[in-house]
């Protein structure tokens, strides 16, 4: 570094160097995103045998003991490779790993007692070996107390699962684990980093956040990890912002009030008056001025008191209320009997006229005829029509 480049550099900066060594070419680790692990050989365990016996004991639920019983050789085999010992009891209906002599990895003791908490849990023997492998972590998440509803549970318990396990199915392809839904309980096996992903999943889906807005994110990211020109800059713009559907009252008024900030703004950049300023600009109108405080309002007592009720006696009192109460209902229901009975009432019906009544009719229309040709005084008119009764 030249003398300039030192002078601008941060004091909490200036003992950093360079790393002319750390190169893509060096064997990275896809899982950790760091340097690759080595596994724990026996010669790396310079002190020899442990000088304390470490152990571990988890119960498991009744169900689970005869598939125990058959796959329990399996379970001792691969603990044996690793210098553990196992038990199972099926009396207390527990099962417990311990340190041996022949241990020489000290961390594989927490890989054992995961191993036991996985089979306790539902998972198969095939997958819980796996846990065993220093790339490989668990997590059991915990969902029986997040809600209270029992039907509300289960539905969004399904949720995770999906249609024939094709959301689990998408959850395990884009993170990389193994999960499993068994009881209040999902069992979680992968990287770190994919624990992570999946433990939001599974907490969101419970907070009756769907699991397909996650999965539609993980997506997203896996495709834009394949840009490199992509890999310093921030992706939220890319992400997809899903916003609630039902709001609480506080969200719905701070949003109103976002919309009314907007709006003002807008407002201002195009040289117009804010609503506030225009409200201003009205003059209030003036009251009338009196020296004088405004009158007393009447208590209840006195309202009491001017009517006479304050002296009646309690039981007085009470008949007084029940009186009004019971007039009040026989108001209300004879309403109501009123208005049940307008259904009851027969509709107007329209009947066809009579004979005679259509012949009273036809005499009442010559007749108003008749009299508007007198009126008009138009003879030959009414000659022809009198000639036209007698022919009928």
């Amino acid at each position: 570094m030249s003398d300039v480049e030192q002078h601008t550099v941060k004091k909490s900066k200036q003992h950093r160097k360079d790393k002319p060594w750390d190169t893509d070419d060096i064997d990275h680790n896809a899982t950790f995103f760091s340097w690759k692990l080595d596994p724990f050989q026996p010669s790396d365990n310079k002190a020899g045998a442990f000088a304390e016996e470490s152990s571990f004991a988890t119960l498991f639920p009744k169900y689970r003991e005869k598939y125990l019983r058959e796959v329990w050789n399996g379970v001792t085999r691969a603990l044996d490779s690793h210098g553990v010992a196992c038990t199972l009891d099926l009396v207390h209906g527990s099962m417990s790993v311990r340190t041996t002599r022949k241990t020489y990895d000290p961390y594989i003791i927490l890989k054992a007692r995961d191993m036991i908490k996985l089979l306790a849990r539902g998972v198969a023997i095939t997958q819980a070996v796996k846990i065993l492998d220093d790339a490989m972590a668990c997590d059991i998440i915990k969902i029986g107390n997040l809600v209270r509803n029992k039907e509300r549970y289960v539905k969004r318990r399904q949720r995770i699962i999906g249609p024939d396990g094709s959301t689990l199915k998408a959850i395990e392809l884009l993170t990389g684990c193994y999960v499993l839904v068994q009881g209040s309980t999902v069992s979680v096996m992968g990287p770190y980093k994919s624990l992570k992903e999946v433990r939001r999943i599974v907490l969101d889906c419970m907070k009756n956040i769907h699991p397909i807005y996650r999965i539609k994110e993980l997506m997203i990211k896996r495709e834009l990890a394949k840009d490199p020109k992509l890999a310093n800059e921030s992706w939220d713009r890319f992400l997809p912002q899903f916003r609630k559907r039902h709001l609480k009252t506080s969200e719905k008024t701070a949003r109103k009030n976002e919309a009314i900030t907007r709006k003002e703004e807008a407002r201002k950049a195009a040289g117009l008056d804010t609503e506030g300023e225009a409200s201003k600009k009205e003059k209030p109108k003036k009251k009338v001025y009196t020296p004088f405080p405004p009158p007393q309002q009447p208590r209840k007592v006195d309202l009491q008191l001017e009517s006479g009720e304050y002296f009646l006696k309690q039981s007085e009192k009470a008949a007084r209320e029940e009186a009004k109460r019971k007039q009040k209902q026989a108001e209300t229901a004879a309403q109501r009997q009123a208005e049940r009975a307008e259904a009851f009432v027969a509709p107007a019906e329209h009947v066809a006229p009579t004979v005679q009544e259509k012949l009273s009719r036809k005499r009442r229309a010559h007749e108003t005829d008749d009299k508007a040709l007198d009126e008009s005084g138009d003879d030959k008119a009414r000659k022809k029509k009198k000639k036209q009764k007698q022919e009928a």
